[in-house]
């Protein structure tokens, strides 16, 4: 069987929908050692199903990988194909969780989805799976939530 391959180190263009995209995943180097892997996505777009409007968020995942780690670029594609979808902030961002979980299968993962306001109230969405590894560190997401003025 052909080894599949990656879209790191080849143009690649924004898929049409999270539908489409392809999320690739590469060995961990270090499987026997539990370690938190963040990503933070300050420019997350979506669009309200309802009103078509953009919505803005700052995403942050972290996970404690098993044999996988997502690689970055593909998940920098999956994540900029939600732009012109319409979707709402808990549909998206566990979604989103739910994916990575899936494809995987860490040994904890969360995912925070820190929403702009927009009709003068912000959301804010977490979501979790599995068991944080006893002794591992993790830092505060470091995305404050909204305070009014």
């Amino acid at each position: 069987m052909p080894k599949k391959r990656l879209q790191l180190g080849r143009p690649t263009p924004i898929p049409a929908s999270p539908e489409r995209a392809v999320l690739d995943r590469v060995t961990n180097p270090q499987p026997g050692t539990n370690y938190v892997a963040r990503f933070t996505f300050p420019e997350f777009t979506v669009m309200c199903p309802v009103t078509a409007q953009p919505d803005f968020a700052t995403l942050v995942i972290d996970y404690v990988p098993k044999a996988w780690l997502v690689e970055s670029k593909s998940l920098k594609l999956y994540l900029n194909s939600f732009r012109n979808q319409g979707a709402f902030h808990e549909e998206c961002t566990v979604a989103i969780g739910k994916k990575l979980a899936g494809l995987l299968k860490p040994k904890w993962l969360r995912i925070g989805g820190y929403f702009h306001p927009r009709g003068g109230m912000p959301i804010d969405v977490f979501w979790q799976t599995g068991k944080l590894p006893a002794g591992v560190w993790v830092p505060d997401q470091g995305v404050a939530t909204y305070r009014a003025r």
